[in-house]
């Protein structure tokens, strides 16, 4: 039985009772056999990723989200991952990138998170089975002081396809940005942005620089105890570039469920592998209570905002009522 932790009053951290527990075990499932694609759709998997990745069709998943743990020391629930030599690392990553290769199909695409120490193999192990489209990086503006460092407050995502022809929607993931040097036409009409009240806004085209992402934090209904919790803001932007609406998605370390979560959110499929029941089961009811809440923080009427913006602040005032 799982230790209850002592929250604060307006903690809206996620957790589960052991009534909760017992009914979401029933949902999961295990793997002993190939499976078609239509059984593992919108299922959770409990068991590890390498063991559950060789029962999932070959070319059958259009985009796969991928969060490995970081070569680094982290403690998962009730198991843990131990940093590893670097020759040990890679061959770990080759173990099951060369399995997403395989899955993935020949217009899909695969994008992989990583930090500065895992980066540099996530890119070696990553060039033998794709073309590699591009690095994005973007800030986590939460993170510890360093006095004999720079402080650590970013990650890569890595973008690879098997192909040349892949699927890439730029118009899904504009974002909407404050206009410091509004231009006008000669008539007085604003040149490709809208004036409001709370200012003048464009819709831009992202780069691969992304400021705009915010950790989820102990008031905010997306937060759980898992300890490298990724953003649905973030999986979100990857999930609309790179699908299409009745896509299945692929998050083979799924952890607390935000790919599967932002995937139903968005009208996709999923599949999710996860090891540890615990982050299998908050999965589980992340989903359910999606079904009646499908926002997304920083997310829209269509459009990412930036932080501290007037949709930004909008759509945190509706998420936290």
């Amino acid at each position: 039985m799982q230790t209850a932790k002592a929250r604060a009053p307006r903690n809206r951290t996620l957790t589960l009772s052991e009534a909760e527990r017992e009914t979401y075990r029933e949902e999961i499932l295990a793997l002993d056999q190939k499976a078609p694609l239509e059984h593992l759709a919108n299922r959770i998997i409990h068991q590890d990723a390498l063991q559950a990745l060789q029962y999932i069709p070959s070319r059958s998943i259009p985009l796969i989200i991928v969060d490995p743990p970081y070569n680094r020391t982290k403690q998962y629930s009730s198991q843990a991952f131990y940093q590893r030599r670097h020759d040990d690392y890679i061959r770990w990553l080759e173990c099951w990138m060369k399995e997403l290769a395989r899955i993935v199909t020949e217009t899909g695409s695969i994008y992989i998170c990583s930090d500065w120490q895992s980066s540099l193999p996530v890119q070696l192990v990553a060039e033998r089975y794709f073309i590699i489209r591009s690095r994005i990086t973007w800030e986590r503006e939460k993170g510890r002081g360093a006095k004999a460092n720079w402080k650590n407050c970013s990650e890569d995502i890595w973008l690879c396809t098997l192909s040349d022809d892949y699927y890439f929607n730029m118009d899904a993931v504009k974002m909407s940005r404050k206009v410091l040097a509004p231009y006008r036409t000669a008539d007085g009409t604003p040149k490709d942005w809208k004036a409001q009240a709370e200012g003048n806004f464009r819709l831009t085209c992202p780069s691969n620089l992304w400021t705009d992402i915010s950790i989820p934090f102990w008031s905010m209904p997306e937060n759980t105890d898992h300890p490298t919790q990724k953003p649905e803001k973030l999986i979100a932007k990857l999930i609309l570039a790179s699908s299409q609406e009745g896509d299945t998605v692929l998050d083979p370390f799924l952890g607390s469920g935000t790919t599967a979560v932002v995937a139903q959110k968005l009208g996709r499929q999923f599949i999710g592998i996860e090891m540890e029941e615990e982050y299998c089961c908050i999965a589980l009811k992340r989903l359910a209570l999606a079904q009646d809440n499908s926002r997304i923080q920083g997310y829209s009427d269509g459009i990412f905002w930036e932080r501290n913006t007037p949709g930004h602040l909008h759509n945190m005032k509706e998420l936290h009522l």
